[in-house]
């Protein structure tokens, strides 16, 4: 593994993941209820702009590497996963959506990894479906994760509800997108 900045920012994203779930297991004497909220969104917050960043560097900084390569998209499910079995944990999530998200980002990845070892990995490239998806599921997540209204305007939790299913639909419409992608090398 290169040492490099986008590296170090990728590894940063995945030491985030246990204070994301920490956060709720502190003792309330040392962190109400609402503090946890408040951290773990903040923790989430900070891991996604770091998977903005980590991949802007390795660009600006030409420092792209094997390692970013497979490790960056890794770094960012596994935020998604830890943070929606969280938010299932607390009941903030649907079971059925959880699965979903779940359920597509292990299929996708492992359909990806079979892809580039027969050496069409191109053709499950990120689509913008995809792209769509992680915004909204990006979005999403914190909402949930705040749970609290926001300057006293916005529902959080409402508003994440809503985004998570359509974040859903869209993972189920992707998944298919994929999929179809990979039909005629699995039938070749």
């Amino acid at each position: 593994m290169p040492l490099n900045l986008p590296n170090l920012i990728t590894l940063l994203r995945i030491l985030l993941i246990p204070l994301i779930v920490g956060v709720f297991y502190l003792p309330d004497a040392w962190l109400a209820y609402d503090g946890k909220n408040i951290a773990a969104t903040a923790v989430f917050i900070v891991a996604a702009i770091t998977d903005w960043l980590d991949g802007y560097l390795a660009r600006r900084l030409n420092q792209m590497s094997a390692f970013g390569a497979f490790f960056d998209p890794v770094a960012d499910k596994l935020v998604v996963v830890g943070a929606l079995i969280v938010l299932l944990q607390l009941g903030r999530v649907d079971m059925v959506v959880g699965l979903i998200i779940i359920g597509r980002e292990i299929a996708i990845s492992a359909l990806r990894e079979w892809m580039a070892t027969v050496g069409r990995g191109r053709s499950v490239a990120v689509a913008l479906i995809g792209k769509l998806k992680t915004v909204i599921q990006m979005v999403a997540i914190p909402l949930l994760l705040f749970e609290d209204n926001l300057f006293g305007l916005v529902n959080c939790y409402a508003l994440g509800t809503v985004l998570i299913y359509i974040a859903a639909v869209l993972t189920v419409i992707s998944m298919l997108y994929y999929l179809r992608r990979a039909l005629p090398l699995v039938r070749g």
